[in-house]
């Protein structure tokens, strides 16, 4: 069964391609909460994988076919069919429907009153792909093929047929294992997904409308797209056709190894059209790793929040690259902040990988395990700094670091914003800590640049210009004949901390 989900900035639909999709919102937090109970110890041995890291030869060699690639690895590539069970279900209470109108027409089973108002889902089915991985019957596909699947079933290309049991599933990845029991089966070696570039050629093989195995082939057009809004998004973006059916199944490189495990595609048509996603075997096989040894997956914790460094924000921080993560908050009592991480702090290196952006820096801090040391270097106020930190795991329950006097005042350097004090009433419908301090924002100008730069009714000013914000007052102060036109805002918002950039010098 496939969902079609509407992104609202680009105005196209994903369209995952295989099973039931549902897809888990981001948090802003580095790290996940386990989809399991921490237990300590491991659950079972650890997996062992066929990995080749070297990279893919890139001198041009024109050939006349894949065809030895595909007869080595198309027998590793699998069908999975999922069915869910019937099952009851129950209308809310409609207005109307409980008029004897409506039974003259439909009969009495269209009476919605009492127990009449149940009506039964029929059993549903699914199709997706997977790829054998080892030899022994562990399979990778994705979460929404099988997430609330009663029943998996595993064909195989020779036409053989498993039951499969699902060993453990990763919503924030869309990450499934499955596992049949069988021996000496075809399975598919790993290549390393940080070593592929932008017009390497790809193959997609999987089971598209349920038609059989298909290869596809087309080249990576991206690295590094984030798409879905899933927690841990890392995909490489091709044009190799991939369509419903085809979610779990393999991306291979020239070479027949697996690099991606197909995930979903961006359609205004909900067939192919040039712009599919696969899962990156690096962070499948994380993730395949914890779920067969551990039954879970377990990911390394920070404790701040972080944002993306903005043209506005390298200039205020004096960066001379759009580079890094810029640190807004930082928890109490977390790894990041016993080990001196400071609000406005920018990470540039983590565990020696340079640092990106924040979604990087998040799925670099999610593959170390918890307990390890991990040197982080990062700028503070334009000076360069080293530290080292302890890496914790996430709690059970994930952490985020998450009304006024009647006279407000539209301050001169922020203009169409006006702030008051915090008193109890708003600490209470906005949820203000009570240690908080700061300008209330009461109200923007929709007009406004300070609008248009994410400044909006209910956050709370804690830093202007790096001076601290204790009240309305000080906010008017600070924001009173500007040295220039741009003002860099700390604000809290909905539980968590942010920098702002207002940019007024294009303002008359």
């Amino acid at each position: 069964m496939e969902k079609i989900f509407e992104n609202m900035i680009k105005r196209l639909p994903y369209l995952l391609m295989g099973g039931a999709a549902r897809v888990a919102g981001a948090t802003a937090s580095v790290a996940p909460k386990s989809d399991h109970d921490p237990q300590d110890g491991s659950r079972g041995p650890a997996i062992k994988l066929a990995v080749d890291e070297r990279p893919v030869a890139r001198e041009f060699k024109p050939g006349t076919s894949f065809a030895p690639v595909v007869k080595r690895v198309a027998p590793s590539v699998v069908k999975v069919t999922t069915s869910t069970k019937g099952k009851q279900a129950s209308l809310p209470d409609v207005p109307g429907f409980d008029n004897p109108f409506f039974r003259r027409f439909f009969g009495d089973d269209f009476d919605l009153r009492g127990p009449r108002r149940n009506f039964n889902i029929p059993r549903q089915h699914g199709v997706g792909s997977g790829v054998i991985v080892t030899k022994d019957g562990y399979i990778l596909t994705n979460n929404h093929v099988v997430e609330e699947a009663d029943e998996v079933k595993v064909v195989l290309q020779d036409g053989r047929e498993f039951s499969g049991k699902v060993v453990g599933k990763d919503p924030k990845t869309d990450i499934a294992v499955l596992k049949i029991d069988a021996k000496n089966l075809p399975f598919i070696e790993m290549a390393d997904s940080d070593k592929i570039e932008v017009g390497d050629i790809v193959l997609a093989i999987g089971n598209p409308f349920g038609i059989g195995q298909t290869v596809t082939m087309g080249m990576v057009s991206a690295t590094g797209r984030a798409t879905l809004g899933l927690d841990y998004e890392d995909f490489i973006q091709t044009d190799a056709a991939i369509n419903p059916g085809n979610s779990g199944g393999a991306l291979v490189d020239a070479e027949g190894r697996l690099i991606g495990i197909n995930t979903a595609i961006l359609s205004r048509s909900g067939g192919n059209q040039g712009i599919g996603f696969a899962i990156p075997t690096n962070l499948a096989r994380d993730v395949m790793e914890n779920l067969v040894k551990y039954g879970k997956v377990t990911r390394g914790y920070l404790g701040v929040m972080i944002q993306d460094v903005t043209p506005a924000l390298a200039k205020e921080f004096d960066l001379k690259e759009r580079k890094g993560a810029l640190v807004g908050d930082v928890l109490p009592k977390s790894p990041a902040e016993k080990a001196g991480l400071k609000s406005g702090d920018v990470i540039l290196e983590f565990n020696a990988k340079p640092v990106r952006d924040s979604r990087q820096l998040k799925l670099q801090v999610a593959r170390v395990k918890p307990g390890e040391h991990v040197p982080v270097k990062l700028l503070r106020n334009g000076s360069p700094k080293t530290l080292e930190i302890a890496v914790s795991e996430l709690p059970a329950t994930e952490k985020v670091a998450q009304a006024d006097r009647n006279q407000s005042n539209d301050t001169e350097a922020l203009k169409g914003v006006a702030v008051g004090d915090i008193d109890a009433n708003a600490r209470r419908q906005l949820n203000i800590p009570s240690h908080l301090q700061g300008a209330l924002v009461t109200d923007v100008d929709e007009n406004s640049v300070a609008r248009e730069a994410g400044l909006k009714p209910g956050d709370v000013i804690l830093e202007i210009n790096r001076q601290p914000v204790k009240n309305a007052e000080d906010a008017v102060r600070l924001t009173s004949n500007p040295k220039d036109k741009t003002t860099l805002l700390h604000v809290w918002s909905n539980g968590s901390r942010r920098y702002l950039v207002v940019d007024e010098s294009n303002q008359g």
